[in-house]
Formats: structure tokens, sequence, C-alpha cells
């Protein structure tokens, strides 16, 4: 549960936090490179030390988080563009929505089983997600302004990579890591995530598309050191979780709309539709029956 609980706080902590970065006009690429090198520095004040050594670049596992890495950099990145160019409620429906591909990935690779109240449960999650993130009229005005392939494949793309990178982490943390070896293995995928980004980011600086200022890495900062947790509770979580992975990452993917969504009323004042109450509502119950159900 404790890993639960700061998974579900933390990432939704990142998403509210873009929104406080906006207001503050800190341009989103250079605080998500340095939010990177922040997660490797953190990672190695929790390990006592640097932990990728030579020795783990012979290990299973340290393939599968460089491409984590890789997709790390994209994501952050495509929910940005997502958001700005259609709308926030387009971006967390494509990246919330995107549970379902570990949930078929799990009981396509690891034969679990998905019956009963479990199913309706899942069926309601996709329907709260919807629901929740449903936009305003004013805001879907504005995405109409947006072309057909922006719109469609923004989207797409989000929600494609989003539940591979679930599916990804769940996946490796089932066959090749261990306790001894989670820090090691989430490390290098920021390393690798820091240092194509880095790349990029220096290459800007000099052609004098961005300039340095220390806000981008104080922004960095403050992102970076909850997202190295929030990713630490999520892999602790899927592996200490009671739950099989179809039921477990659609309960983590709900606790984040649903706790992100009353930060949003809270701290920003957002208002709520009744139909993204009924959402929110409804994400409560089906965290219960994905948990639960197959009890009742």
């Amino acid at each position: 549960m404790f890993y639960l609980l700061g998974s579900i706080i933390l990432t939704s902590y990142l998403l509210l936090s873009f929104k406080v970065i906006q207001k503050f006009n800190v341009p989103v690429f250079p605080a998500i490179v340095f939010n990177y090198f922040t997660c490797v520095i953190t990672g190695s004040i929790v390990n006592g030390a640097f932990p990728i050594r030579a020795s783990a670049l012979g290990t299973p596992w340290f393939k599968w988080s460089c491409i984590m890495g890789v997709l790390f950099i994209i994501l952050f990145n495509l929910i940005g563009v997502t958001a700005q160019k259609i709308g926030v409620a387009v971006a967390s429906v494509a990246n919330k929505l995107s549970l379902i591909i570990p949930v078929v990935l799990s009981v396509y690779l690891y034969n679990e089983s998905v019956v009963g109240w479990e199913l309706v449960g899942i069926v309601f999650a996709l329907a709260s997600v919807m629901l929740t993130c449903m936009p305003s009229r004013t805001a879907a005005a504005s995405a109409g302004r947006v072309s057909l392939t922006m719109k469609l494949g923004l989207p797409f793309l989000l929600f494609l990579g989003s539940g591979l990178l679930d599916a990804l982490i769940n996946h490796v943390q089932q066959k090749y890591v261990t306790a001894a070896t989670n820090n090691s293995f989430l490390i290098s995928g920021f390393f690798a995530a820091g240092l194509i980004g880095g790349i990029v980011l220096c290459i800007l600086y000099l052609q004098k598309k961005w300039v340095f200022e220390m806000r981008q890495l104080i922004a960095g900062i403050c992102i970076g050191v909850p997202n190295y947790f929030s990713i630490w509770c999520l892999v602790n979580y899927l592996q200490a979780s009671p739950l099989e992975t179809s039921a477990s990452i659609p309960v983590n993917n709900l606790g984040i709309v649903l706790f992100s969504t009353l930060g949003a009323v809270i701290f920003f004042k957002e208002k709520l539709t009744k139909i993204n109450v009924l959402g929110v509502l409804l994400s409560v119950v089906a965290i219960y029956l994905i948990a639960f159900g197959n009890t009742l």
C-alpha cells in the first residue's frame, strides 16, 4: 500500500508541476532534461554510490533500461506537445487509457485472467478516465483548429508509448530485475534519457535557440526528485502487489487520475463539469472492483 500511494501521489505531483512551470514561463524541454540528471543523482544518493558499473552492460535488463530511457524522454515531451497543441484533457485521456495495453499483454504473456467483476472494473476504468478528462466546449473548440493528422496522431502515439512503457517496466521487473538491481535498472533508464536529452539540449544552446537560465535547472530539480521516487515506488509496487498485473496497473493509473484531478481542483481551482464528477466517482468504483472483484 505504501508503494501504491507513493506512486499515485508523486506521479500526480509531476502532472500538476507542469502547470506551475507554465506559469513561470519555463520551457518544458530543458526542465525535463535537468530532471533526468537529477533522477540519476537522487538514485545514486539513495544507492550510496553510482550504481551503473561495467558489469551492468552484460545483464539482461540493461538493454531494456536503455529502451526505457528513450521512451522516458520521448513521452515526457510528447505529453507537453499534445497538451499545448490539442489540450491537457486529450493528453490525459491518451496517457491513462494506455493502461489497457499492459493489461492485455499481461493476459497474453503471463496467462493472467480477467473475468467477472474485475472485467467490469476495467470497463468502468476506461469509461471513468474518458468522463473525468472530457474537455469543455471551449477546449474542444480550440482543438478543432489543429489538423486532423495531428489530432489523431499525437494522442495515438502518446497512448501507444505510455502503454508500452508501463508494459516494459512490468515485464522487466517480473523477468529480470531483483530487489538488489532495482536501483541500477532505474538509474540506467534515467541516465539514458538524460544523455539523449542533454545532447539535443546542448545543440539547441549552441545554436542559440535556447539560452540557459537558472530557473530551468531549478525546475528540473523540483521535478526530478519526485520523478525518481515515483518510478521507484511503481517498480516496488508491481513487485510487492498481491494483485495480478492486469489489476495492479489499472489501480495505479486510476488512482493517479483521481488524485491529480482533485489536486487540480484544490490547488488550481479547475472547474469540473457534472460529467467529470461522474467520472471521478466511477473511478472509485472501478478501483474497488479491479482490486477486490475476485472476492465478490
